[in-house]
């Protein structure tokens, strides 16, 4: 079944999407503005082992179980979240069984998942009202581990200083598409997440915000000679081949570029509308940048 598991995820890459999205649907950050895990109320965080356990369902098909949550390679395995390590609170229903164990600490932007068979003497024995157990941590070194202390998707808005984060939000003070654009033209050259975007626009289109077109970001920020890239093949290409960073699946990244010219020497550089561009440095004064190839049709990677 491990093999079965990297095989579908060799990485752990949409792993970790799946728990940088899980997340962001609890954070709510479009009606909420919220960014920080610590700001949900008990009630959230409890739903949140549920919403892991039904996006990895979606996100990669497995069967539904018999008596536990799945099926993977025709065995019985139930799915425990915790944001702590070593939280993961283990029915008495789950007992002989294999518990895929995830948990994923925001702060920390690091994630681990494994698997174990549970046995009683393993438990720690608790008292709580639904006979839920946890694993001793004498026993944790038993887990078989698929991704241990694997990288989280960032969320760019928790670790940024307080100052950025309050020159980007100013709540009151900016509408959301102002808030966007402060958002990219502040943090450039590091993936953002959608999360962080919806929190920064809070709006339920948030996405438009991005577009080209008046006041839209795209268009405002190329007058700045920066361009935001998607997660879409030509964009990564042209992030990769210039050397910003790559944006992967519901990622964004923006970078400043510069024409290229004699002073730039043999420093990486792409062709964008009949001219050449390297990513600029301080040094390098604002000019338009050219437009990223448009994107029809092209579902995110």
């Amino acid at each position: 079944m491990r093999q079965s598991l990297l095989e579908l995820d060799p990485s752990g890459t949409r792993f970790g999407i799946v728990l940088r999205e899980t997340i962001d649907q609890l954070l709510n950050g479009e009606v909420t503005g919220r960014y920080d895990w610590r700001d949900l109320r008990q009630t959230e965080k409890t739903h949140a082992g549920s919403l892991v356990e039904i996006n990895l369902h979606r996100e990669f098909d497995f069967s539904d179980g018999i008596e536990m949550d799945y099926q993977i390679s025709g065995i019985e395995v139930d799915c425990k979240y915790s944001q702590d390590f070593g939280g993961w609170m283990i029915p008495p229903e789950a007992m002989g069984h294999i518990c895929l164990l995830i948990c994923a600490d925001d702060h920390e932007s690091q994630w681990s998942a494994g698997l174990l068979r549970i046995r009683e003497e393993w438990l720690n024995q608790g008292s709580n009202r639904d006979k839920k157990l946890t694993v001793k941590a004498k026993h944790r070194n038993k887990i078989l581990w698929l991704w241990h202390e694997a990288e989280l998707p960032e969320n760019v808005l928790l670790h940024i200083p307080p100052a950025t984060r309050a020159q980007i939000l100013m709540q009151g003070k900016r509408k959301g598409q102002a808030r966007v654009i402060e958002l990219f033209r502040r943090i450039q050259n590091r993936p953002i997440a959608r999360g962080s975007i919806r929190t920064a626009a809070q709006q339920l289109d948030y996405m438009a915000r991005l577009r080209e077109g008046e006041g839209r970001a795209r268009t405002v920020l190329r007058k700045e000679g920066i361009l935001i890239a998607g997660p879409y093949r030509r964009h990564q290409d042209i992030a990769k081949r210039i050397g910003a960073a790559v944006p992967s699946r519901g990622e964004f990244v923006s970078f400043r570029v510069a024409e290229f010219g004699p002073q730039h020497g043999h420093r990486p550089h792409v062709e964008l509308d009949g001219k050449s561009w390297v990513l600029a440095t301080e040094t390098d004064p604002a000019e338009t940048a050219p437009r990223l190839p448009k994107i029809t049709g092209e579902a995110e990677l």
